[in-house]
């Protein structure tokens, strides 16, 4: 059994953790495309594609991050934001795929980010699988979704 992590919003992620190696299989950024002006949005057809193409290929149980509202975020960017975890577990409800909601607390205590800078993430997934390109600021995203899939298999997933 695999463990898909997933990273919520336009610079999250996707990937896919085997249990047994705990080698990363498959990775790609959160699809998005363009509303108006600079504003973007998760793109739900293609988040549906990825998640139906995995599913063809792979067993696997999804590790969606549970989220919610922060502080200081506008109307219009929290809305589409929510759209989009929606869409997302929408995708993996109606697909049947086992999906546990795990909070940003737990996945983070378990690589030692609580208290830590956000961009912390890509450095101790880098430690972990060096072979992934983690060398922009932007692949925070990819970074958190990897440590979200071995959180997965580490602790929910019963493999330790």
């Amino acid at each position: 059994m695999q463990s898909l992590g997933i990273d919520v919003g336009n610079e999250g992620a996707f990937a896919l953790i085997q249990e047994k190696t705990l080698r990363c299989i498959f990775l790609v950024d959160m699809p998005v495309m363009a509303l108006t002006g600079t504003r973007r949005q998760m793109n739900a057809a293609e988040i549906a594609r990825i998640i139906k193409g995995l599913a063809k290929e792979y067993q696997f149980t999804a590790f969606l991050e549970r989220v919610s509202a922060m502080p200081g975020q506008g109307v219009c960017s929290m809305f589409s934001f929510g759209t989009g975890y929606g869409v997302i577990q929408g995708v993996l409800a109606a697909m049947g795929i086992p999906t546990v909601l795990v909070t940003p607390q737990s996945w983070k205590k378990d690589c030692g980010l609580i208290g830590q800078p956000k961009d912390m993430a890509r450095t101790v997934c880098q430690r972990l699988y060096p072979d992934i390109d983690l060398s922009k600021k932007k692949y925070t995203g990819r970074a958190d979704a990897i440590l979200i899939a071995r959180h997965g298999i580490m602790r929910v997933g019963g493999s330790k």
